[in-house]
């Protein structure tokens, strides 16, 4: 078990699902589905799930939706530490779902995590909690002034530093400190944008993110290759295909979280890949975020019915 503080994004997922394939420009009847979700908050139940102990510190408003995300790190068994601005909303993420759980269009209305500077999380509180982890997991969605402190700290204590990218507008915060990054979870126009390029492959991502920068990272392009890569090691995988998709959401953070669960095991680096795959095809065959029954069990079944990726030659 290890130690595990996230920051990050923790707010309101509302889900729109169409009842039908999707009409632009037109009135789509389909149904909302509410609850709580947020790049850290999700990685942080799947880690917690998988019996590592989690902390959890989000920013958050002062109503209704804060105490959702409250229950919600309660019954994962997470260690719940907001950063509250009573005046203000928790932000939300709103996203239209087609009915076989591919993504049409989302609006993230997140300016509360703008507001969060520097040295409201360079108290001695957290900087006690940063020296007592063994991993550090941030999300993209505070600012950049905010980031960089985070990677330096981190940096200067010899704690490993993970990203996840959230999306291409936010995961260029990250480029003055990526040198400080052990892990960056991305997809591949997450990867462009951090980058300025186009892999011809997936297997070209990891020679383009080292040459910016960084030594490690995964690059996912939805059910396409995964590329993983650490220091000068290089593994690309393609997914077997998935039965039935239920839900995209929340499934890079899945493999994001499989990947470091693997990665804190001592596992190399094709098998904390393989069970990253695993856990987000766990998770995309599912309604929601996450799973609520996540275990090492559930994980172990998974990986032993998985037909065995097809590796991609780099």
């Amino acid at each position: 078990m290890a130690r595990i503080l996230c920051i990050g994004g923790a707010h309101l997922d509302r889900k729109g699902w169409l009842a039908g394939p999707h009409r632009a420009g037109a009135s789509n009847p389909g149904n909302w589905e509410l609850e709580a979700g947020g790049g850290a908050f999700n990685a942080a139940r799947n880690l917690a799930r998988l019996g590592h102990a989690v902390t959890l510190v989000a920013p958050r408003g002062g109503d209704a939706t804060a105490e959702m995300v409250a229950r919600a790190a309660e019954e994962a068994g997470i260690e719940d530490c907001p950063l509250t601005f009573l005046d203000r909303a928790t932000p939300s993420y709103s996203a239209i779902l087609e009915p076989d759980g591919n993504l049409v269009t989302a609006l993230a209305d997140m300016a509360l995590y703008d507001l969060v500077p520097a040295r409201r999380l360079m108290t001695s509180r957290l900087r006690k909690r940063l020296a007592a982890a063994d991993l550090l997991l941030v999300d993209s969605n505070l600012p950049e002034s905010a980031l960089s402190a985070l990677a330096s700290t981190a940096a200067d204590i010899g704690l490993p530093l993970a990203v996840i990218a959230v999306s291409p507008a936010k995961v260029v915060r990250w480029r003055a400190s990526l040198r400080l990054i052990a892990c960056l979870a991305m997809n591949a126009a997450e990867a462009a944008a951090l980058t300025g390029a186009r892999a011809a492959t997936p297997g070209a991502w990891p020679a383009l993110l080292r040459d910016a920068g960084l030594a490690g990272g995964l690059v996912s392009a939805g059910a396409g290759p995964v590329a993983a890569f650490s220091g000068g090691e290089t593994c690309v995988l393609a997914p077997p295909p998935l039965g039935r998709l239920e839900d995209v959401t929340g499934a890079g953070d899945a493999l994001a979280s499989g990947y470091l669960d693997g990665l804190l095991s001592g596992g190399s680096l094709a098998e904390n890949l393989v069970r990253g795959i695993a856990l987000a095809r766990l998770t995309a065959g599912v309604r929601g975020p996450v799973r609520p029954d996540l275990s090492q069990a559930l994980l172990a079944q998974a990986l032993s019915a998985m037909p065995k990726p097809v590796s991609i030659k780099v």
